[in-house]
C-alpha cells in the first residue's frame, strides 16, 4: 500500500505540472515558433524543475490521507480504464507529432490541422480529460491529501491553460475552431470551459 502511495503522488505531482507546462507554450506559441532550435530543449528542463519544486513542496504531506481502504481502488480502476481509453482514442487520429505539440511551437509544422474527428467530436481536449480521470484515480485510490490538492490544482491551472490553448487555436484556424468550439465540449461532454 506504501508504494501505491508513493507512487499515486509521484504520478499527480507530475500531472499537476502539465497545465503549467502548456501555460509556458500557448500564451508565447508565436514567441516559440520564431525561435531557432528547438524550444523543448528549454520547456522540458523547465518542466522537470517543476516537478522537483512541487515535489518538495509536497513531499512533507505525502503520507497525510483523509482515508486509507482498499475498495477504493474499485473505482479508481475504473478511472484508470477511462484515461487510457481516452488516451487511446486520443491518438487514432492525431500525430505523435501533434500530441507532443510540434505544431504549437513550430511555424508551418506539416500536421498543422485541426482535427475534428474521431473522441475529438466529442470532447476537444481529450488528452486533458485522461489526466483528468488519471489524477482522480490517484486521489481515490490513495486517498492522500496531497493527491486530492495536486488534483484541484491541476483542475484550476487546467481550466486557464485550456482558455489560452483555445484562443491559440483560434488564432492558428480561426472561424473553423470557433465553430468547432461552438459545437463540442472542452473536456466534460456535460461542462463547457
Amino acid at each position: 500500500m506504501q508504494l501505491l502511495r508513493t507512487l499515486g503522488w509521484l504520478a499527480c505531482v507530475v500531472y499537476s505540472t502539465i497545465p503549467l507546462f502548456w501555460l509556458m507554450v500557448h500564451p508565447r506559441a508565436h514567441r516559440w515558433r520564431a525561435r531557432e532550435g528547438s524550444p523543448f530543449r528549454v520547456l522540458v528542463p523547465a518542466w522537470i524543475v517543476m516537478w522537483v519544486g512541487v515535489g518538495t513542496l509536497t513531499g512533507p504531506w505525502r503520507g497525510a490521507a483523509f482515508y486509507s481502504t482498499p475498495w477504493t481502488w474499485v473505482p479508481a480502476a475504473l478511472l484508470f480504464a477511462i484515461g487510457i481509453f481516452m488516451y487511446s482514442s486520443s491518438g487514432a487520429h492525431f500525430s505523435w507529432a501533434q500530441l507532443g505539440g510540434l505544431p504549437e511551437v513550430r511555424e508551418g509544422h506539416r500536421d498543422d490541422r485541426l482535427v475534428t474527428t474521431g473522441i475529438r467530436s466529442r470532447v476537444r481536449h481529450p488528452v486533458y480529460f485522461g489526466h483528468l480521470c488519471e489524477m482522480l484515480a490517484w486521489s481515490i485510490g490513495t486517498g492522500l491529501v496531497v493527491c486530492w490538492l495536486l488534483a484541484a490544482f491541476a483542475i484550476s491551472t487546467g481550466a486557464v491553460m485550456i482558455r489560452l490553448e483555445d484562443a491559440e487555436l483560434e488564432k492558428r484556424f480561426g472561424a473553423e475552431f470557433v465553430a468547432y468550439r461552438q459545437r463540442v465540449h472542452a473536456v466534460l461532454p456535460w461542462l463547457r470551459v
